[in-house]
């Protein structure tokens, strides 16, 4: 009896993200519309049967979210977490910083950043107000309110897609301690961490394992920080690099984990991440790459993918969308496993050969 409640419990749980999600946008929307009608960005009508197309494949998304926590490989505990005063509290702080995302919108200007910055230590594309964002990824403001913003955008489905790699990098993953005698905890490197959502759930999934992640944000890594020692678990190392160069030697890394960062990079960015992975992983390593689906995987959600670029200022998403993820990784010389779709995320696996 527990087990149905607990199933029932979550699933209660995401429909009320889901709907709470729909409205909140729903009612921004219609706000921009009556008070900056000249900022609203012009959208592709959805074809018949997206919507459905969509509903579907949450329905499975969360069924196999929840089957993946029965099955132990990660504590169904994990399902039923979030920062939910965090996100109580900061909720406000979206509909204060509307008007001003209105105005970026209205003014077309993606490079709105704080002028404390020195834009020397970091790579041009990234000095942009990627999905809009006040300050982009460059401010304890905009790391406050990045997760609640994510969580809206994909209906409450933001963990449920990171954990789709929870299970096939358990699988993928050699020995604990690479074989190694005695065995050693085995070293997960997390791309792009942010806030630390994704260390967040391999911690859980990878108790006993030394977590590393890095990020160019200096704000986003405190918020990070913060985040993560409120939680159980031993405080993973936090590093401010570029997913270009990371400051780690060769071969370190039993795996590396990149998820939702290859669609915010132009493509020689995204081939030197790949390439810079396969430098990290040890021989026999394993690579998981989460990111925004694709045309020739996902179809029926190409409208979708367009007016996600347009409306988010993704300006690096349309060649995503075009670019071959799978070259990418064969040319950094890993081997391809097999790979995985779930919702609106593609998952990529690849093996450094041993």
């Amino acid at each position: 009896m527990v087990a149905p409640l607990a199933k029932l419990t979550y699933q209660a749980l995401q429909k009320g993200k889901g709907v709470f999600s729909l409205a909140h946008k729903e009612i921004s929307l219609r706000l921009l519309k009556t008070m900056a009608p000249d900022a609203v960005v012009k959208t592709l009508p959805l074809k018949p049967g997206t919507t459905q197309a969509l509903h579907d494949a949450m329905d499975v998304l969360l069924e196999r979210d929840w089957q993946d926590g029965e099955d132990g490989i990660y504590p169904t505990d994990l399902l039923f977490s979030g920062p939910w005063k965090d996100w109580a509290a900061r909720y406000p702080l979206l509909w204060l910083d509307s008007p001003a995302t209105w105005d970026r919108l209205r003014r077309r200007d993606f490079q709105d950043l704080p002028k404390t910055i020195n834009r020397r230590h970091y790579p041009a594309y990234y000095l942009r107000n990627f999905h809009n964002q006040t300050d982009g990824y460059l401010s304890d403001h905009s790391a406050a309110l990045y997760d609640l913003q994510v969580e809206i955008l994909f209906n409450g489905a933001a963990d449920p897609m990171r954990r789709r790699l929870l299970r096939p990098l358990k699988e993928a993953l050699p020995l604990l301690g690479g074989g190694e005698a005695p065995p050693r905890p085995l070293r997960i490197l997390d791309l792009a961490t942010g806030t630390g959502r994704t260390m967040h759930q391999l911690r859980a999934a990878f108790p006993a394992a030394q977590l590393v992640g890095c990020d160019l944000s200096e704000a986003y890594l405190r918020q990070a920080g913060r985040w993560l020692a409120e939680q159980p678990g031993e405080l993973p190392q936090l590093v401010q690099a570029n997913v270009e160069a990371v400051p780690f030697v060769d071969n370190w890394f039993d795996a590396v984990t990149c998820v939702f960062l290859l669609h915010e990079l132009p493509r020689p960015a995204r081939a030197n991440c790949m390439k810079e992975a396969f430098r990290l992983l040890k021989p026999g390593g394993v690579l998981a790459v989460l990111d925004s689906v694709q045309p020739r995987d996902s179809p029926q959600f190409k409208v979708l993918s367009e007016n996600f670029r347009r409306v988010y200022h993704e300006p690096f998403y349309g060649d995503y969308m075009a670019d071959a993820i799978e070259t990418h990784l064969e040319q950094a010389g890993f081997a391809l496993l097999p790979s995985e779709t779930h919702f609106l995320s593609r998952l990529w696996l690849a093996r450094k050969p041993a």
